[in-house]
């Protein structure tokens, strides 16, 4: 290194040396390449370059990123949490590599699921997604499959070869009838053992309380081995649950940085806070974690509180404030935010990847709503491309949403169907309890293969009103 140089890390090709001013340079130039990067302005301005700080960034020690951090430790409780908590024990099997030298050590097969377990607390999100950058997306697959990451709350999720689903019923006016029969939809195609999730059209805490009830008496009526969570904002899932509310799952959508979460109106007391009062509710039946995440690509920047950094690494930060509060699920909405920030299927695959990998390696029970928006340059074959991609990778949960296309978030994303695919074709199971239910109510006729009745079961052709209390 020349200290004369403003340039803290140099690789010469030829006649021709690049420079890159400090790591966080070093690592947004590495990175693949993506509309949202050439948005902040941190893009490589070539492929040559993007290479050439990949092979810079593979020549550097992890211990590095413990040193030179990405956003300061003073301003920021995000870095002060990766910092302050991060295990020295064990990371010490992994100490002294390079980046570049742990890519080849998972990829491995010293890179064992229970000794991936064992190192996964001394990895930060910054080696995780630095060392995503070195890597081609079958990389991607093959390390985020030998991760595993089990959680439960009224179900076991994330055991090997099993697929979760998100059952979304979202309605444009929260009508009751309409999201009570989008939820019998989607449990008649096996969907809903990850969650019965609820994004509000009406954020408050009078509705939050109203749609928790009403999938409370659905999953009670039917006796179904699954939770229920209302997405509002979690300080209206605290005062719901001050009010005797049925709060199985809290959520927060989470940044990166602690910019980011300011944005979002919380902070890390906010969630511990939240945990504790959703703990004491005590409705987990087979375990205890009760947190609900979700996070995407461009969050950050979008909040105009990315620091300069890439927005991968931000989003990989974002999962160590997730891995704070043992979640249940952690959710990856890859595509949602649009194409300024991932421009076509290409760029939202890639990302999807990279996600569900970083997100596994640090210990998270991973899951991606596989989804884009109508002005992104993308289609449903990208959507099933990247589905079957995670499927194969052991992706944890995906969405369920009446034939794809949410009708009150406005994009397009996986269907009941899609779920039903995916499983048949990897030879997936949902988690246990709940296929047991499906063949105790008979939506599964063979216990083997899980092949849905052609009939709907006598349990669930009683009226909606009924199940309503009409």
């Amino acid at each position: 290194m020349n200290s004369a140089s403003p340039f803290q890390f140099r690789h010469t090709v030829g006649s021709h040396t690049f420079g890159f001013r400090d790591l966080k340079e070093l690592m947004a130039k590495a990175t693949p390449a993506r509309s949202g990067d050439r948005l902040a302005g941190v893009a490589a301005e070539s492929a040559e370059e993007r290479v050439v700080a990949q092979m810079t960034l593979a020549e550097v020690p992890l211990q590095q990123f413990l040193q030179d951090l990405l956003v300061p430790y003073e301003s920021d409780e995000i870095t002060r949490l990766i910092i302050d908590e991060h295990d020295k024990t064990a990371f010490a099997p992994i100490a002294h590599l390079t980046v570049g030298g742990f890519r080849d050590w998972l990829l491995s097969d010293l890179a064992t699921p229970a000794i991936l377990t064992q190192i996964r607390a001394g990895v930060t999100p910054e080696m995780a997604a630095a060392v995503s950058k070195l890597m081609r997306n079958q990389d991607l697959i093959l390390v985020a499959k030998k991760c595993e990451v089990t959680t439960a709350f009224r179900n076991t999720i994330g055991l090997p070869g099993h697929l979760s689903t998100r059952l979304q019923p979202n309605h444009p006016t929260d009508d009751l009838t309409g999201i009570a029969a989008s939820i019998l939809d989607g449990l008649l195609y096996a969907n809903g053992d990850a969650v019965i999730g609820i994004n509000p059209a009406t954020d408050n805490v009078a509705q939050t309380c109203r749609l928790l009830h009403m999938m409370s008496d659905v999953i009670e009526h039917y006796q179904i081995p699954t939770q229920s969570c209302v997405l509002t904002h979690v300080t209206n899932t605290i005062e719901a649950i001050d009010q005797g509310a049925p709060v199985d799952l809290v959520f927060q959508s989470i940044g990166g940085t602690q910019a980011t979460n300011d944005s979002f109106g919380f902070n890390l007391a906010t969630l511990a806070e939240a945990q504790a009062a959703a703990l004491s509710l005590q409705r987990g039946s087979v375990g205890n974690n009760v947190m609900y995440f979700e996070t995407g690509q461009g969050s950050a920047l979008s909040a105009n509180a990315h620091h300069g950094v890439d927005q991968q690494t931000c989003e990989a930060r974002a999962y160590a404030v997730a891995r704070k509060f043992s979640p249940l699920l952690v959710n990856t909405v890859v595509g949602f935010i649009g194409p300024e920030y991932l421009y076509d299927g290409k760029e939202i695959t890639r990302a999807g990847l990279e996600d569900h990998f970083c997100g596994k390696l640090l210990g998270l029970p991973m899951g991606c709503d596989v989804c884009y928006t109508n002005h992104a340059d993308a289609d449903q074959n990208d959507m099933d491309n990247l589905l079957t991609l995670l499927g194969v990778a052991g992706c944890t949960f995906v969405m369920g949403i009446p034939g794809s296309d949410d009708i009150m978030l406005n994009y397009q994303t996986t269907s009941f169907h899609d779920a039903l695919y995916a499983r048949r074709v990897l030879g997936l199971k949902p988690a246990p309890e709940f296929g047991l239910w499906l063949q105790q109510m008979e939506i599964f006729r063979n216990s083997d293969r899980f092949v849905l009745n052609q009939q709907v079961p006598d349990a669930f052709n009683q009226p909606l009103q009924r199940l309503l209390g009409a």
